[in-house]
């Protein structure tokens, strides 16, 4: 990766992609689960306790859908590298904090555009599935937000 700058439009043509790509998942989802999130009506194993869940999954169960498309994704994320044959710290920075803002951009897009839901019910009344909400979002928002935003500066910034 080089060390020339970076110019701001590379940094908001990546973000517009990886929010396109939310976008375009959101919707895909909102066709597979319809009214029902976090796979709840789908065919699939679910395990709904186990303290390993409360403390990487933000207390929500575990399926089979959600055990294939999370690393289905990370595999996506990852293929330019595997692609053009590279591999930095400061490309799996990028990889991984896109990644954590993907799931972000998704998950309230499935709430935005799903017909059974809308930005009017986005609240932790209606949303049961996520259990852990600080203002006016999931908890699960607020610290992968962070963590992206750290990532993604990283990756971005200038070696000194």
């Amino acid at each position: 990766m080089s060390d020339a700058a970076v110019k701001p439009w590379q940094i908001a043509l990546t973000l517009a992609w990886v929010a396109l790509l939310g976008l375009f998942f959101a919707q895909v989802e909102i066709q597979i689960e319809g009214p029902a999130g976090w796979a709840a009506n789908l065919p699939t194993w679910r395990i709904e306790h186990h303290w390993l869940l409360d403390i990487f999954w933000g207390g929500r169960p575990m399926t089979g859908y959600h055990a294939w498309v999370f690393p289905f994704i990370a595999l996506f994320f990852h293929f330019p590298m595997l692609f053009m044959a590279q591999w930095s710290a400061r490309l799996e920075c990028r990889a991984v904090g896109c990644i954590m803002l993907f799931w972000i951009i998704e998950d309230y897009l499935w709430f935005v555009f799903n017909s059974a839901y809308g930005v009017a019910r986005f609240n932790p009344a209606d949303v049961a599935w996520h259990k852990h909400w600080l203002w006016f979002a999931p908890t699960d928002y607020w610290v992968s937000l962070l963590l992206a935003g750290v990532l993604l500066w990283l990756s971005y910034r200038r070696k000194a």
